[in-house]
């Protein structure tokens, strides 16, 4: 008779002798551990009712899996490699992976070797492994795991009879307590959301997604190997280090390549100083020609040679097979992750277009005794491997001859006394390391189980029989021994192993052999010897891979919006530094008198200081910052007002005094108007200093600014000890300057055309009194706003930098557009008399009175 539901070793088929039997109402019940969750039984139905239908014997059995390998033992691991690369389409399979695939599968097999014949580990306890392909493909991968939760599905047989009434004997498939796997992080992701429902540890020696580390997701999820978030902080270190800030990303699409460029990319945000200029994600099933499009989309950014790869070792060799194509050997410079390591096969044949490239892998050290396993490793004495015979044709290029099947007149026939490493090349595979770590870790874990839950037992005691998966979990993360490498082996509370990583280089020249060189290393900081390195050709410089040379002095950066690390290099035209150069360097009293040039280079100096007050109100606060805010808060200003205001004043007085006498006023001579500026200027240095010592700078923590509603989050402001009173204290005698400049700016303004020196200071300052009458009402208005420090910052700088700007556009420019585009105007002006100017002052004064409709009858003095 035919059973309609899957026998207890699906999805693979079993062995059928003659007899068979039916059930024609089956009852199933689930047993799924100690916490039923409906999860779980949802996920036993679906296996119940969409299995194959299988047929059942009569008699014991071996279930025989096409695609997995057996070992009998008192507890079962589950094992997870890449024997084969992704099939073509359509296909589940492709070609055989020999390191990635058969080297790490033999290193599990090699450590439960290792295990099994220690007497203190385990002592009287076998460890058996159900070992499954993954074919490098995550769906594929996620139907052959379900074999490992079988055991945990009870069916009800009671209505199932064989054709001569006897019950049929099932025998029930082996209990898996923990996996060892995935290699590819997307195939762990997809295995692990099964797993955990059945509560199964599982422990990767490969998978270092940082999608991975979420302990919430991925409970029962653990690795061996660091996640990439280490890896994307140790790449950033070396484009750092190599003095790069524009590189591009390239990933392979799935969970470890994009969360590996996102790692890079968010850790690259937040340190600053790298800038990201393409970021070009390899498709899952690439078109043809879609590596040429890749590589001709990343020369859109061809100063941009440094590229960030997180990709799988068949897209890295197409990548790099499409740049020789392209004819640009050389030019892209490759830092590669640890799925590129020191991999041989990424780069055959390609050594030209991979020379330089910067490689990162988990530390490892090559295990010896795994190296006279398995170059010991034959046809005879490897029968356990269902695998090995593929290996060995493709190891040695031969041909085993099979019954029923022709062999290849073509192809070389296989003897079987071919050994690995004498009649082929071997190089034990980067990972073999943490795989034996990883094995380790469960058989650890399961011996530390067993000394608290078998005290004194020999064997699986009933208290380990079932082994609870949770509990196994909590004895895996407590695990630490020295692993394989000599290093220790440990997790952190998300199942994480630390970041140790050897930075290699791919090298052609200046070495007996081409091949990776160890160049550093990473442990939380970066090792980095830049002295080691070199690149195509043999150069020993490094490369640039910048997006903006630094400006030539001279020239200023224009930023380009929305990339921090590019910018234009433009000729500077520095309105300040231009005023002083061009007065020095053209003579600027020959444009007018001693007292233009005083009065002009004062006001320089003060607009200086102005411009500087705006870094200081910006920088960190400290008791030094401070003591230079509270002076050159109100200095700048007061210097600059201070001698417009002496210039004004001595131009309305020399007038006023000309309307009634010809006698000169005091105080008119360049040496006074230098004495009445720095009388003025000294008020202000001298209010500052009486505050510097009532009231020392010191800075503050206010709590009071960021108030939130949970008192367990208030954060505090460093700031410096000035309230708004102060700092209108500190402006208001400058305030004061500039109002009294303004009012002998408008009594100035009738004075003759030319002898008005008077009118572009009156521009300036009718300008400056509209600024600061705006100034007022924004900055006290926002008092009691939540944004109240930073709006009045800004506020404050920007009315003074306005302020300066006015300053120098009304005073500076005129006179050296003059200077600059009619030198034939400047010259030197013929001195005059205070006799010719107030004779002028009184022709003025007629001037005016007759325009104002007045009339005046003056004595007739010519007798």
């Amino acid at each position: 008779m035919t059973s309609s539901g899957p026998s207890p070793s699906s999805p693979s088929s079993s062995s059928l002798p003659p007899h068979r039997c039916h059930h024609p109402h089956p009852h199933v019940s689930f047993w799924i551990g100690p916490s039923s969750l409906w999860p779980r039984l949802l996920l036993s139905l679906w296996l119940w009712i969409g299995g194959p239908p299988v047929q059942v014997s009569a008699a014991p059995h071996q279930h025989f899996h096409p695609h997995s390998i057996k070992l009998a033992g008192d507890i079962t691991l589950g094992g997870l490699f890449p024997i084969h690369s992704r099939g073509p389409h359509g296909l589940p399979c492709g070609e055989l992976k020999k390191e990635k695939g058969v080297h790490r599968m033999e290193a599990m097999l090699y450590a439960l070797d290792q295990i099994n014949s220690d007497p203190e580990l385990l002592p009287n306890i076998t460890l058996g492994a159900r070992i499954l392909d993954t074919c490098s493909r995550d769906t594929y991968a996620l139907e052959q795991s379900l074999t490992f939760v079988q055991a945990l599905i009870q069916k009800d047989t009671s209505d199932i009879r064989c054709s001569n009434g006897e019950p049929p004997i099932i025998r029930k498939p082996e209990r898996v307590v923990g996996v060892i796997g995935a290699s590819a992080s997307s195939v762990s992701i997809m295995v692990a959301n099964i797993l955990r429902l059945f509560e199964i540890p599982q422990v990767s020696y490969a998978s270092t997604a940082p999608e991975l580390s979420d302990n919430n997701r991925y409970d029962f999820f653990s690795r061996v190997v660091p996640p990439d978030s280490y890896q994307a902080q140790a790449m950033l270190d070396i484009v750092k280090a190599l003095g790069w800030n524009y590189v591009s990303t390239l990933a392979s699409e799935g969970n470890y390549g994009e969360s590996g460029v996102e790692a890079f990319m968010q850790i690259s945000r937040e340190a600053g100083g790298v800038c990201i200029a393409q970021s070009v994600k390899i498709p899952r099933e690439p078109t043809a020609g879609e590596f040429d499009k890749i590589i001709k989309r990343l020369m859109e950014t061809s100063n941009a040679r440094g590229v960030i790869i997180f990709a799988n070792e068949d897209d890295i060799k197409r990548v790099l097979l499409a740049a020789k194509r392209a004819n640009l050997t050389g030019h892209f410079l490759f830092v590669g992750s640890d799925s590129w390591g020191a991999k041989s096969s990424p780069i055959t044949e390609l050594e030209d277009v991979a020379e330089g490239a910067v490689t990162i892998l988990p530390k490892r050290v090559s295990i010896e005794g795994f190296d006279q396993y398995f170059v010991s490793r034959s046809l005879e004495n490897n029968r356990r491997n269902i695998w090995f015979n593929e290996f060995w044709e493709d190891d040695f290029r031969c041909k085993l001859t099979r019954p029923g099947i022709k062999l290849d007149p073509d192809k070389k026939k296989c003897t079987g006394e071919e050994r690995i490493g004498r009649d082929s090349s071997y190089e034990q595979e980067g990972k073999v390391q943490f795989v034996i770590d990883a094995v380790y870790a469960v058989a650890y874990a399961l011996h530390n189980m067993h000394l608290d839950l078998c005290p004194g037992s020999s064997g699986v005691c009933s208290n380990m029989d079932p082994v609870e998966g949770r509990l196994l979990l909590d004895y895996i993360r407590a695990v630490k021994f020295n692993g394989s490498a000599g290093t220790s082996v440990l997790f952190n509370e998300n199942g994480d192993a630390p970041g140790r990583y050897d930075i290699f280089q791919f090298q052609m020249t200046n070495h007996s052999l081409p091949g990776y060189h160890v160049i550093g290393q990473w442990t939380n900081n970066l090792k980095l010897n830049l002295d080691e390195m070199q690149w195509s050709r043999g150069d020993r410089s490094v490369p640039d891979s910048i997006c903006s040379f630094p400006c030539r002095p001279g020239e200023r950066k224009k930023m380009v919006k929305g990339v921090p690390c590019c910018w234009h290099c433009l000729h500077r035209h520095p309105i300040l530094p231009t005023v002083v150069i061009t007065f020095i360097r053209f003579n600027a009293p020959r444009q007018g008198v001693v007292e233009t040039q005083f009065v002009l280079l004062t006001v320089s100096a003060g607009i200086f200081l102005i411009y500087l007050i705006t870094f200081l109100m910006i920088a960190e606060p400290g008791a030094v910052a401070c003591a230079f805010r509270r002076l050159l808060l109100g200095l700048g200003m007061a210097i600059t007002y201070s001698a417009m205001l002496t210039k004004t004043n001595r131009i309305y007085r020399i007038f006023e005094q000309g309307k009634r006498s010809v006698t000169p006023p005091k105080f008119i001579s360049p040496t006074s108007q230098l004495i009445i500026t720095c009388i003025l200027i000294s008020v202000q240095v001298l209010g500052v200093f009486v505050w510097f010592a009532v009231v020392p700078p010191h800075t503050i923590i206010d709590y009071e600014e960021l108030r939130p509603p949970n008192p367990d989050q208030a954060r505090g402001i460093l700031k410096c000890d000035m309230s708004d009173l102060s700092i209108i204290c500190c402006l208001s005698y400058s305030i004061v300057l500039m109002v009294t400049c303004t009012v002998y700016a408008v009594k100035s303004r009738g004075v003759p055309e030319t002898f008005n020196e008077a009118k572009p200071i009156g521009f300036t300052m009718y300008t400056t009194c509209i600024i600061w009458l705006a100034f007022v009402p924004i900055f006290f208005g926002t008092a009691q706003s939540s944004d109240k420090m930073f709006i009045q910052t800004a506020t404050l700088t920007v009315s003074m930098s306005l302020s300066a700007f006015v300053s120098l556009g009304m005073l500076y420019l005129p006179k050296v557009y003059v200077i600059i585009f009619h030198p034939e105007q400047n010259v030197q002006k013929r001195k005059r008399s205070f006799k010719s100017v107030a004779e002028a002052a009184r022709v003025s004064q007629k001037s005016n009175e007759k325009q104002n409709g007045e009339t005046r009858i003056e004595p007739d003095r010519s007798q």
